[in-house]
């Protein structure tokens, strides 16, 4: 059967253990979007944790607070409010037995000085340094000394008048199973043992996976899940395809459907090549700190069926082909900025053609000797591509979204038969018959820059 959505879990699965994605991992979520696989994100932490990834990663949708919160970055799908008196309770038990929770809303979280410093990159390192069962004298001290930096909220009464949608508590298994029998209302669940996330009886996150799979229309037996902690086990043994990272506790590895490798070893991408979801055979290539670079190396290895792998020089008939690449998109700027004023691209075009004399005159004068071809080569395009960003700059325009669109419109031109076509002449690449309905990116491109001029209007009219 196919699979048509993919969810990650964060901590321990999607996030390396320094809290980074892993390369492999972005550039298996972008191929996965260009074959219309649907990727989101299935989550303990909230919404407004979320959203910076969802944006970053382009992901389809988030099932946050344990199923709780569920949304694009469009609409909001689901919410399932914490009862009112479900929370006075629990916060009665936490004042009375010396609790340290924390309260999920929509905007954030509010409460535990030490629950925050956990989620703190820190707080993570030394987490991991921890020995899972600490002695109670140890965990007590541990406690006493993070709150001197990071005390507890000393009432959130006031904050339970917004909607919660998830309590956090930092207790132990046993302590959270005892707390459990006297709260028959709620779901305790646990992806750490020093701390227990607390939502509606019921809820989890396949719960939330059902219902973004209603309204966007595929199975759960068509849905694969990648998670490492005991609170994954419902969710994947609820998709068709439960994926168990290589760091997963040992009950979650017995249950899932595979076991890849660890979050620090690529086990995303090669759990999602194991199945066929991405071809694996670039993994020994290069990848940049610059995922724009990436995106283009990818579309490179898509149209001429291979990649390369070590720096080396422009013959002199390669060079001159590049720059002719460019000059045409130069010579199209200069036409878009006489806005269809023949005169004035005759103008401009002609001062383009003393540039390039006067530039001719002076690198004949100065002579620049490299050290080697290959790094005049890198050079003057550094240099190119510095200027390009400077323009944009100037232009005040952030072309982070617009590139996205252009990469998208590039991807887009393989014919039916799987396969690039190229003019026999130019050599350049074909486009589609579908390619302008489908793939053109100009109407992108102004719907950014409509936003751009937007939020630039907005930040103007504060001031």
């Amino acid at each position: 059967m196919d699979i048509k959505a993919v969810f990650f879990d964060l901590d321990g699965t999607l996030f390396t253990g320094t809290r980074g994605i892993a390369a492999s991992t972005k550039r298996s979520i972008d191929e996965m979007r260009r074959k219309g696989i649907l990727v989101g994100l299935a989550t303990g932490r909230g919404p407004s944790f979320v959203m910076p990834l969802l944006e970053n990663l382009r992901l389809d949708f988030a099932v946050t607070y344990n199923g709780q919160y569920i949304f694009t970055l469009e609409e909001t799908i689901d919410t399932t409010p914490i009862d009112k008196s479900s929370l006075r309770r629990i916060l009665t038990y936490a004042q009375e037995n010396h609790v340290d929770i924390s309260l999920g809303g929509a905007n954030g979280v509010k409460g535990s000085g030490l629950m925050k410093f956990g989620e703190s990159k820190t707080g993570q390192v030394l987490a991991g340094l921890l020995p899972e069962k600490l002695s109670k004298a140890a965990t007590a001290n541990f406690k006493k000394i993070v709150r001197k930096i990071k005390p507890q909220s000393n009432d959130l009464t006031a904050d339970i008048r917004q909607p919660i949608y998830q309590v956090m508590m930092i207790a132990s298994e046993h302590e959270t199973d005892s707390f459990a029998l006297d709260f028959p209302d709620i779901t305790v669940t646990r992806s750490n043992p020093y701390s227990a996330d607390i939502v509606t009886h019921g809820n989890s996150k396949i719960k939330g996976i059902e219902k973004v799979a209603q309204k966007f229309g595929f199975t759960l037996a068509e849905t694969m899940a990648f998670g490492d902690s005991d609170n994954d086990l419902e969710m994947l043994a609820g998709v068709g395809f439960g994926i168990a990272m290589g760091n997963a506790t040992p009950l979650v590895k017995k249950r899932a459907n595979y076991v890849t490798d660890t979050n620090n070893a690529d086990g995303i991408a090669k759990a999602l090549a194991h199945y066929g979801l991405i071809n694996l055979k670039n993994a020994k290539s290069f990848l940049s700190k610059d995922e724009s670079f990436n995106k283009v190396k990818a579309f490179h290895a898509l149209m001429d069926g291979r990649t390369q792998e070590m720096p080396r020089v422009y013959q002199p008939d390669e060079a001159g082909h590049r720059a002719g690449f460019k000059v045409e998109e130069i010579v199209e700027f200069l036409h878009a900025a006489s806005d269809g004023d023949s005169a004035v691209f005759a103008d401009l075009t002609a001062d383009l053609h003393h540039s390039i004399d006067r530039a001719v005159k002076k690198i004949e004068t100065k002579n620049t000797q490299y050290d080697s071809v290959l790094i005049g080569e890198v050079d003057a395009l550094l240099d190119l591509l510095y200027f390009t960003y400077g323009s944009f700059a100037l232009m005040g325009v952030d072309p982070y979204e617009i590139f996205n669109a252009v990469h998208d419109a590039n991807m887009g031109k393989i014919f039916p038969d799987g396969k690039p076509h190229f003019d026999s002449e130019t050599h350049k690449i074909l486009k589609p018959d579908n390619w302008a309905h489908d793939f053109a990116p100009e109407k992108k491109i102004d719907k950014e820059l409509q936003r751009q001029i937007r939020v630039a209007i907005s930040k103007f009219e504060k001031k």
